[in-house]
């Protein structure tokens, strides 16, 4: 029993571990901030979670695997939030998506927050 609980949890390790090096490769060659960001929140949130639940199987039902849970739902919630500041602070210091046409450029121009209208 003790080795199938091996076999799932280092299952679950090595694949989050996989989706990080995803996560940072794709944050290395993909080609704007906004791709790279996307990366980064998706695939390492994915990952995160996967290693997690890894060291929650080695952990058993205690107190570890309770506070590896809290983390993780910390994890799911303040990563996409992060990633939607860093998007919006990108925005609004105009550094625009590399989009294909001139109309979705001034869509992205157009979902620039104006603090404190002149």
């Amino acid at each position: 029993m003790d080795q199938i609980l091996d076999v799932v949890s280092w299952t679950f390790i090595v694949g989050g571990i996989v989706f990080c090096l995803i996560g940072g490769y794709g944050i290395l060659k993909l080609k704007d901030v906004y791709a790279r960001l996307h990366a980064a929140s998706l695939i390492d949130t994915l990952g995160i979670g996967l290693v997690f639940v890894g060291l929650m199987f080695q952990a058993g039902f205690t107190l570890v695997s309770a506070k590896l849970v809290l983390i993780l739902i910390f994890v799911f919630f303040t990563s996409p939030t992060a990633t939607y500041a860093l998007a919006r602070a990108a925005i609004n210091h105009d550094v625009l998506p590399e989009v294909d046409t001139d109309e979705e450029r001034e869509l992205a121009r157009k979902t620039k927050t104006v603090v404190g209208g002149d």
